[in-house]
Parts: C-alpha cells; structure tokens; sequence
C-alpha cells in the first residue's frame, strides 16, 4: 500500500512543481518578452488552463485507461512539457508547451487523489490522500528552491558555460528542471497496481480481490470485494445522477470546495509570489528567497494535516484552517494600505495565510471529493470537481494582474478574505463527517 500511495502522490509533487514553477519565470519573461498585464495573466494561467481540460477529460480517461494509465499519461505530459518549455523559440510556442503541462496537472490532479483513495484503508484514508498534497507542497519547495538556486547562478560570474546560459535566459533552466522528476513518475508507474475498485467496475472481481489482498491482506480482501460488488449493483451510474436524488448534495459540496478553496487565492501567492513581494520594495533575488520560507511553511503545517485529518476529522481542520486564511488576506491587505516601511513584514501574514491554507482548504477538499461518491461515478464526480477547481484557478489567475492594476494589492487581498466568510456555515451546516467510514459506507449514508 505504502508504494502505492507513494507513487500515486508522486503526481502530487509534479502538480506543485508545475504549478509553482511559474513564478521564478514571471519577472524574466515580462522583461525579456515586455509583457504587459492581459499577456502575463495568460502567460501565467495557460498551465491553469490545460488543467481545465485536463481535468475535464480526466474521468472520461480514468474510467478507460484505468486510474494507473491516466497517471502515466500524466507523466509523458509533464515530461513534454518540460522539454518543449526549455527550448521554446518563442512566446507563442512556450505557451503552447505550459498548456500541454497543464493538461498533465489536471488529469494528476483528479486521478492521483482518486487512486489513493481506492487503495487506501479506511483508516488511514485520510492520511493518505493528504500524502498527495504534502507531495504537493513538496514539489511547490522544489521548485521555489530549484528556481532560487538557479538564479543565484545566473548572477554569480564564474559559473561556466551553464551560468553564461542561465544569464541570458534562466526561465528555460527553471522549466527544464522538471524533466527528471516527470521521467522518475512515470517508471515508478510501471511498478504499482492498477486501483482494485476501477478492476471491479470492469467485472474483473478475482483481479480485485487479488489487489486488496495485497494491500490490506488477504483476511479483509474478501469482505472488501463483496462490499464493492453490492456497491456497484445499487442503481444510478449515469452521469446525470450527478446533479438530482441523493447525489445532488455531495456533487454540491465538491463544487463549493473546488471553488472557495482556491478563491482563497493560495495560487496567486504561489505564482506571483515574487511580483507581490517585488511590489512591495523587495529585489527580484531576495523576493525568491521569500518564497523558499513560503515553501518551507507550506510543507511543515501540511504535516499537521496528515496528523490529525484522522483524527479531529475533516470538519474541524478546515473551519480553523478557514479561519486562520481569512484574518491573513486581511493583514495582507493591511500591509499594502498602510505601505510598510519594513517590506519583509509582509512575509508574516503570508506565511499565516500559507499555514493555515497547508493544514485545511489545501488537503482537505481533495480528501472529501475522493470519499463522497460512489464507485460507479467516482471518476467522472471527481472530474467534475478537479474541472471547476481549476476552472476557478485559472479565471483568478488570469484576472489577479487587472486586479492589482485596477483596485491595488490592498483591496484585492480584502476581497479575496471577504470571500472566505461563507465557508463557515457551510462547514457546520452543509458538510458531512467523513472520519473512519469505508468508501461503501459513505455511499449508503446518501
């Protein structure tokens, strides 16, 4: 089980490394390529954008190729797009490889936690799929450590030929980075098993079984397998079940999820973290080495989640979390109206608003859109939530730079904390406790 979560988690890392990449690039290519706001907003969100489709097409693939081949179809995206980024001649065409790593994010971004899902004890469910996104938050590091390490060779004389390169063009070095983790995924791919709940739904019982028994022993793997198989004689199956019946309040609350998780704005701070803390007095070099702290951050309040996601519960780690967000957008914004004479004070509430994201509305929606559906449409409800995350990630992304421009930092960073205020009475009154339930259990409570 443990390599199995493993290797599905490994997407995870290349989501964030693909994801945060961008933003050691934002300064280079606005310079190089004179971007201004409309062309950067879609330099930066055409990645957003390929994970729309990406993920619109993730269920349709999960449910054909099977959770394994969806990721490995993933990982050649995410290799493509490293390659072709790195030696892109031009604008047009470097934009054309970051949407087909896009289309790599969004089908990662659905499958992986999918996958783990479907692997995983109920038990320790929780912890597991919250292994996606500490794997997230680790690639996120990777690549503001990668991106940091290699502008400080780019301005160092002295670093060869590799250093006369990074000089002139150090966004094609950041880019290309990622080939090696993209190639490692999808070995590792090679060696893990298919999901036993996508070989059930297929009719092949006996191959489920024998990965179950893999998994979690051969003692539960039968009582297992018969649970899946009455789960997948109930009726409904259609896609359409989605949106009426008993279904229509768990596809609501992925929806909501998927939404206010990211108009909490984690992905405007991940790529234009630089921009921001340039913006507010920092050189370009100390605003990475800013983001390496973020990073950091990110990873260490990720591992409070994986702690105790099964033991508090869902519930309670996403309405503190909530909380801890919305009183730092608010800070943030403070900072800005008040112009800081001290720039690094900005790095305090953003590091409060990275905390407290990194333990809730990061893993947890992730956790919940992977447990609240039933077997037959898990792939396709979960394409449904990935499709409008990143949906609502991309139009952010795409519109932050008008925002800075139109209404300033500290009246976009306002509204962005007024947009976490309806997340409280929907975690009391809407939200369902997931803990400690099989994924057939869930399923009957509809």
């Amino acid at each position: 089980m443990a390599f199995a979560c493993g290797s599905g988690a490994f997407g995870g890392f290349l989501f964030g490394f693909d994801t945060a990449v961008i933003s050691g690039t934002v300064g280079p290519l606005q310079r190089q390529f004179e971007l201004g706001s409309t062309l950067l907003g879609w330099t930066v969100s055409s990645a957003l954008l390929g994970s729309v489709v990406g993920a619109g097409a993730a269920g349709w693939l999960s449910d054909r190729l099977g959770r394994r081949g969806s990721l490995m179809a993933a990982a050649a995206l995410f290799l493509a797009s490293a390659i072709a980024s790195a030696v892109a001649p031009s604008l047009a065409l470097l934009i054309a490889a970051r949407l087909a790593g896009g289309i790599g994010v969004g089908l990662a971004g659905m499958t992986a936690p999918l996958y783990i899902s479907e692997v995983s004890p109920a038990a320790k469910r929780g912890r597991m799929v919250a292994l996606y996104q500490l794997a997230i938050t680790i690639g996120v590091l990777a690549a503001y450590l990668s991106n940091a390490l290699l502008q400080n060779l780019a301005s160092t004389p002295g670093t060869g030929a590799l250093g006369r390169w990074l000089a002139a063009e150090v966004w094609r070095g950041m880019f290309g980075v990622e080939a090696v983790p993209a190639a490692l995924f999808w070995v590792a791919l090679l060696f893990v098993p298919e999901s036993p709940r996508f070989l059930a739904r297929t009719g092949d019982f006996a191959a489920a079984e024998f990965v179950l028994g893999r998994l979690s022993g051969p003692d539960t793997a039968k009582s297992q397998c018969a649970a899946i198989r009455e789960a997948l004689q109930r009726a409904g199956g259609r896609f359409r079940d989605l949106f009426s019946g008993p279904l229509a309040k768990p596809t609501f609350i992925a929806i909501y999820l998927a939404v206010f998780s990211q108009l909490s704005g984690i992905d405007v701070v991940i790529y234009y973290g630089p921009t921001i803390f340039e913006e507010a007095g920092l050189s370009f070099g100390s605003a990475l080495s800013g983001q390496v702290v973020i990073g950091v951050i990110l990873v260490a309040f990720t591992l409070i989640a994986l702690w105790k996601v099964d033991a508090a519960g869902r519930r309670v780690l996403l309405y503190w979390g909530n909380a801890g967000v919305a009183g730092a957008l608010l800070a943030i914004g403070l900072c800005f109206y008040w112009d800081v004479e001290t720039p690094a004070l900005l790095i305090v509430p953003i590091s409060v608003f990275i905390a407290s994201f990194a333990f809730s509305l990061g893993p947890v929606p992730w956790i919940i859109m992977a447990e609240i559906f039933p077997t037959k449409l898990r792939g396709r409800a979960m394409a449904v939530g990935t499709l409008v995350l990143f949906g609502t990630t991309g139009m952010l992304g795409q519109v932050f730079p008008a925002l800075l421009d139109g209404i300033g930092a500290d009246r976009t960073f306002w509204l962005l904390s007024a947009l976490t205020l309806p997340t409280f009475p929907f975690i009391w009154r809407v939200l369902p406790e997931t803990k400690g339930r099989t994924l057939e259990e869930i399923e009957r409570g509809w």
